[in-house]
């Protein structure tokens, strides 16, 4: 009889579990790759039935997401001179001309502007509070941060109303500071709770032997224990951007123009006729990257900061 370990799986058993990663996987990446396939598609191609999958790529859905068109009639259009780019060539193949570039560049930009300023935001504050829980006497310690927490607990739209008229009469309606400052508030419970954990796993006797050598508190929370919790602090800045950079409810009611991101923006991209789908895909699938982008360069960190303090000496 062979020997037969119980902690190393059988080879049946990473088959099995291979197979369901891979099936997992299949089935999540799936919707996906179907908005990055639309994105390429023509308007008729993305609304026929069946679905098409064997298709003929076209632009048709970026260009409509980046400019604003209007119909005109066949005189006006063969009174026009010949294309200059391959963007006017497309429109004119629907009887239209570009009036003008769309706002959603604009759009995407206050999403960048919000959501990293408001991971930031919240990393910067969030670690010094985690820190000063962890490391320093304070009454009542446990009840606050239960109360940081509870924060958490409650549903943001619950509370859309009074911000809302907190805001107008703050001044703080479609601003770009008013929406960090409130994915800031939302984010820091979070932040205070991840942060702390990973702190506490730092052993102090790293920042005495510091202070020893002479740092001051603060060369020592710097120079120690930043580099420490280096892995931390990445995987709460990608939980906190996922969240800023998704959040849709208080987008909808308390941006309008000037801060406006590219949630609310998204779904009233229409063209002349309809929903102009494949404009909407392309739309999405550039809202992705910059997340996707963010969480892969990080993917070490997040990998790391999963597993962090999960086995003792």
């Amino acid at each position: 009889m062979s020997a037969h370990s119980i902690t190393e799986p059988s080879s049946r058993q990473k088959w099995v579990a291979g197979t369901l990663v891979i099936l997992y996987a299949l089935i999540t990446i799936t919707p996906l790759i179907w908005i990055l396939m639309t994105g390429f598609k023509t308007p008729p191609d993305s609304i026929s039935y069946p679905p098409k999958v064997v298709f003929t790529p076209s632009l048709e859905g970026y260009v409509n997401l980046f400019t604003t068109r209007t119909r005109v009639s066949p005189e006006a259009l063969a009174a026009l001179p010949p294309p200059a780019n391959f963007a006017e060539e497309i429109v004119r193949n629907r009887n239209m001309v570009i009036a003008g570039p769309s706002k959603f560049g604009e759009r995407f930009m206050n999403s960048v502007i919000i959501g990293f300023g408001s991971t930031f935001l919240s990393i910067f504050l969030g670690t010094l509070a985690a820190y000063a829980f962890s490391r320093f006497k304070i009454p009542l310690a446990d009840d606050l941060l239960f109360f940081i927490l509870s924060t958490r607990m409650m549903p943001p739209i619950a509370v859309a109303i009074p911000i809302f008229l907190m805001y107008r009469n703050l001044g703080l309606s479609d601003t770009h500071l008013g929406m960090i400052l409130l994915y800031t508030a939302v984010n820091i419970s979070l932040a205070v709770w991840l942060l702390k954990g990973f702190i506490d796993e730092i052993p102090r006797e790293y920042e005495e032997a510091a202070l020893i050598d002479g740092y001051t508190r603060f060369q020592a929370f710097y120079k120690v224990v930043l580099p420490q919790a280096a892995t931390g602090i990445a995987s709460t800045a990608i939980f906190c951007l996922i969240f800023a950079w998704n959040e849709y409810a208080f987008a909808v009611l308390l941006t309008s123009g000037t801060a406006q991101t590219a949630p609310p923006f998204i779904p009233t991209i229409i063209g002349v006729g309809g929903l102009d789908w494949p404009a909407v895909a392309a739309g999405a699938t550039i809202f992705l990257l910059p997340v996707m982008i963010f969480t892969i360069l990080l993917r070490k960190h997040l990998l790391r900061g999963i597993t962090f303090g999960a086995v003792r000496k």
